[in-house]
């Protein structure tokens, strides 16, 4: 028996694929990889799925060399963990990522009204971004707050702190409008051991109970969040300074903004060249 393979149809709808379980699992590492390593991942991986049908040789042999490997290239040039715990906790995400999206879109494969649109590409396709995006929402959900690492690069000094990553924290930098993150003063004052922060900043904020304050922010050269084993490097990252205790548990002295995981551009200043405006 003989089955005709269309290669350009086979590799798009893996890469797509791909794309996909990729994405979903760099949303619950706090979107560790930036988007560009996702898509050569997914390129990638869907590269190697084309090679057990270009090598000769008995089927399932290629299938439980191939594919394992492929899977495991992938997780490296996504995510770069950095030490064998975090590369199989990585993997171990892949894996239920893949048969929890792949088991709901064949799901609705099978339940789907009409033979061509359940058998074309682009129907294929299109279920599968509903999938992805209903899925998205319940991992979004159900991580609304994730304690981490942060190592705070100054002027002569690092720090490594803890952090809570809050979906609540919308603060930004009005003039720029660059996402901020929260610290204790205390802290910050150890990252100054030669020199003064720059960047200085007055940055209007409103919560609860109290409906304006102004803190006053800094802009810091680079800080290394790590969450669990995997780190993403952000730079020029404005920091609100508080008096006090953040926690009054002492847990963390840091609040991040989830913005800052969605930028994958470096976080140099833009607004150096456009007029200052602030209303208090």
């Amino acid at each position: 028996m003989y089955y005709e393979i269309y290669i350009d149809s086979l590799l798009l709808l893996n890469f797509v694929m791909n794309l996909y379980c990729l994405e979903l699992v760099n949303i619950i590492l706090l979107r560790t990889a930036t988007r560009r390593r996702v898509y050569i991942g997914a390129a990638l991986g869907a590269c190697l799925y084309l090679l057990p049908f270009l090598i000769p040789g008995v089927g399932w042999i290629k299938v439980a060399i191939l594919f394992p490997t492929s899977a495991a290239m992938m997780i490296i040039a996504v995510f770069g963990p950095c030490h064998i715990k975090a590369f199989w906790q990585v993997a171990k995400l892949l894996l239920a990522v893949t048969f929890l999206f792949g088991g709901s879109l064949l799901c609705l494969l099978r339940f789907m009204p009409g033979e061509i649109l359940r058998r074309s590409l682009l129907g294929i396709m299109g279920l599968g971004s509903l999938v992805f995006m209903e899925v998205s929402r319940m991992i979004r959900r159900r991580t609304q707050s994730h304690l981490c690492k942060v190592e705070l690069i100054g002027k002569g000094a690092r720090i490594m702190v803890n952090a809570l990553m809050d979906t609540g924290n919308s603060l930004i930098e009005p003039v720029s409008g660059k996402p901020v993150c929260i610290l204790e003063k205390s802290v910050f004052e150890g990252l100054w051991r030669t020199g003064s922060p720059e960047g200085f900043r007055v940055i209007p904020y409103h919560s609860v109970g109290k409906k304006r304050g102004i803190l006053y922010g800094y802009l810091v050269p680079e800080i290394k969040i790590n969450h669990n084993g995997l780190i993403k490097s952000c730079k020029n990252i404005y920091i609100g300074i508080v008096e006090g205790e953040i926690a009054q548990s002492g847990g963390y002295c840091m609040i991040l903004n989830p913005m800052i995981y969605a930028g994958e551009r470096d976080h140099s200043e833009q607004g150096q060249s456009k007029k200052p405006k602030l209303e208090v």
